[in-house]
């Protein structure tokens, strides 16, 4: 079946420019698409790469090897076939492609036994001098996000395996879609995409009803409808092939470097390949609309694209650009015009009451018991671990047998696979080599000889927040220190590769406000707009808790629990609440807890601390929460001379 044309795409104009302009340029680094579900992301990809022009490569060779440039270290080399044509390909990365189905793999065995290197290609081969999509981008290893990147940014991917390195040409457009509600990339690896583009769906019912009639009829009949596409089609490909041509004689001027560098400092982007990102998307710019010479228009549309994920500070920052302080810096650094008379008169400056903000504190819903507060600035907090050694995903919290980390002993192929250890393997299979018949140099191996390394490093878990929600939570300056805490400990979360769900409890039932996600940014937003009042149903929070780790264990059977419980340990929701919350808290027994504690004013009941008893955690006050509180602590009790000593001296 033909793919769906890309001229029959409705909208998103800015999408269209991304992938055409790093079609241009693969140079660029590739494009992040970002949107909600349904908006057509994975469509316009698969359609671009019929756009793309024909390769010239030579026949036989697994690596698409360029005939007027071959590769000299390829592994397939030296080529002796004939150069043919072939379409451009469009390669698909699984969400769950292991390694070395992504790079290659040698076969160890070979290489032990024959002493010959026998390498499989993998997707990067596959992709070289095409497309490379990963739909879902956001939910892959981070680690093969890196690679993918890598290979992008240096052109050439690398397997090394037990000191066998095989190295070849890997240049391709980058393209990830991913849903932001399921999740964002890590900050290092979402700035090494070239590109980003915010999608959504048209609010627009003329437009949507358009989107609705031609994928009716390009359903009905694909052959039909994007014949209709065709010229049109065709006549884009033209001019991507026309823009590729000219690409290496466009100039970028002295003063076009000025404005690039004026508008990345303006926005206060970390490190240099902003500038380098946006400087070779004008490039590309002035070379699609068909100049010769990069101009302002340039800058300001590489700009847009190459700069919005750029500007986050943190991972609740939502990605964009202000288009006023963009159209600002192009106009610092350009330079004067000759007759320039000065400043002209320009709009008045706002008045101080037009300009005064407000102090941004969230109102109360009216006068009833139910009030909304924002929350405190986040700080870096303690970090809580889950007991023992666990098999989940790879993340940077508790220990875990994972598939890289340091070895700690080595398994036969009946335990499990994994990277091979070499000298284990050589040592399963030497005292076998005079029954073997070995005559020669080299390893006479049989499969049951290789041995696999078990490495330890450190997995991501699941962790659940069970937050109070109620009255006796509701003072505003302690709902906004708890929320502040939260918000720290999702921050922590997110830098430790966690999943994340938000149980809140308040009135008289419990609520699963956030179903586990790794989409902290969620999270967050749940958090901030959490109302309080009411009685306090702990009972019913912790069978809330309860019920969604088992319904995750059934999920996520690896990915082990962190249960935080927020509250001043208060039961005051129906009959024998304190027994119920009791009972509740021995279905936990086995979870991995925390008890923040949020109980305040000089008497105290210490209820929060009885119920980390119950659940067999750990119970922190909520002032000890930051990291910093902790080392304090420490520090003081190592300062402070044993009270002993002091009685002796007063004697």
């Amino acid at each position: 079946m033909r793919p769906y044309p890309f001229t029959a795409v409705v909208g998103m104009p800015d999408l269209r420019l991304a992938l055409v302009l790093s079609a241009i340029s693969p140079a660029i680094g590739g494009v992040l698409v970002r949107g909600e579900k349904g908006t057509a992301k994975s469509t316009m990809v698969r359609a671009l790469a019929g756009l793309l022009p024909e390769v010239e490569v030579i026949e036989g060779c697994r690596f698409s090897c360029d005939p007027n440039a071959v590769d000299p270290a390829c592994p397939d080399g030296p080529h002796t076939g004939p150069a043919a044509r072939r379409p451009a390909r469009l390669v698909e990365l699984p969400v769950g492609a292991a390694e070395d189905r992504v790079v290659g793999s040698l076969n160890l065995e070979r290489a032990l036994a024959e002493g010959v290197t026998d390498y499989q290609p993998g997707l990067l081969a596959a992709a070289h001098r095409g497309l490379l999509y990963v739909d879902e981008v956001n939910l892959l290893h981070d680690h093969l996000v890196d690679t993918l990147l890598d290979a992008a940014a240096m052109g050439r991917a690398t397997v090394e395996r037990e000191g066998v390195s095989v190295s070849h040409a890997a240049r391709f457009v980058l393209i990830g879609t991913m849903n932001p509600e399921e999740g964002e990339l890590r900050p290092q690896l979402l700035d090494r995409f070239g590109l980003t583009v915010e999608v959504a769906s048209s609010r627009d019912p003329q437009q949507r009803a358009e989107v609705i009639r031609r994928r009716l009829a390009y359903e009905a009949d694909p052959e039909a409808f994007a014949s209709k596409y065709d010229s049109e089609d065709a006549a884009l490909a033209a001019e991507i092939e026309a823009a590729q041509r000219l690409l290496p004689s466009v100039v970028l001027t002295d003063e076009a470097l000025r404005q690039i560098a004026e508008v990345c400092a303006s926005f206060d982007v970390d490190g240099m390949r902003a500038d380098i990102v946006t400087a070779r998307t004008a490039v590309a710019h002035a070379a699609w609309a068909g100049r010769a010479e990069v101009s302002t228009e340039d800058i300001r549309v590489a700009a847009r694209l190459a700069l919005p994920h750029r500007r986050r500070r943190n991972p609740f920052d939502a990605p964009g650009i202000d288009e006023d302080q963009l159209e600002q810096a192009l106009q610092d650094a350009e330079p004067p015009e000759p007759d320039d008379d000065g400043p002209g008169s320009g709009a008045p400056e706002p008045s101080e009451e037009d300009s005064t903000a407000g102090d941004g504190e969230p109102q109360a819903a009216g006068s009833g018991a139910e009030q909304r507060t924002g929350a405190g600035k986040p700080f870096q907090a303690r970090v809580f671990r889950v007991a023992g050694v666990g098999e989940g995903e790879r993340g940077r919290r508790s220990r875990a047998v994972t598939d890289s980390g340091r070895t700690v002993g080595v398994q036969p192929p009946s335990v499990g696979e994994g990277k091979p250890h070499l000298v284990a393997t050589i040592r399963a299979a030497a005292p076998h080599q005079g029954k073997r018949g070995r005559s020669g140099p080299g390893l006479v191996l049989r499969k049951g000889d290789l041995r696999y390394a078990r490495r330890e490093g450190n997995e991501g878990n699941l962790v659940l927040f069970c937050v109070d929600a109620s009255g006796s939570m509701g003072a505003k300056a302690r709902m906004r220190e708890v929320k502040a805490a939260v918000l720290s400990l999702l921050l922590d979360a997110y830098q430790r590769r966690d999943k994340v769900g938000l149980v809140t409890f308040r009135a008289a039932a419990a609520e699963l406000a956030l179903p586990p996600t790794i989409s902290v940014e969620a999270a967050a937003a749940r958090l901030e707009a959490l109302p309080t009042g009411g009685r306090t149903p702990l009972a019913e929070g912790l069978l809330e808790a309860a019920r969604v780790l088992r319904v995750e264990r059934l999920r996520d059977p690896r990915r082990r629990p962190l249960l935080v419980v927020v509250t001043d340990g208060r039961a005051t929701s129906g009959p024998d609440a304190v027994r119920r919350s009791q009972a509740a808290a021995e279905l936990l027994t086995g979870v991995t807890s925390v008890v923040m504690d949020c109980e305040s004013g000089r008497m105290r009941l210490g209820l929060a601390a009885e119920l980390a008893g119950h659940l067999g955690g750990e119970h922190v006050p909520l002032g000890e929460v930051a990291a910093d509180s902790l080392a304090r602590a420490v520090k003081s009790r190592l300062r402070r001379p044993p009270r002993v000593e002091r009685w002796e001296r007063a004697s």
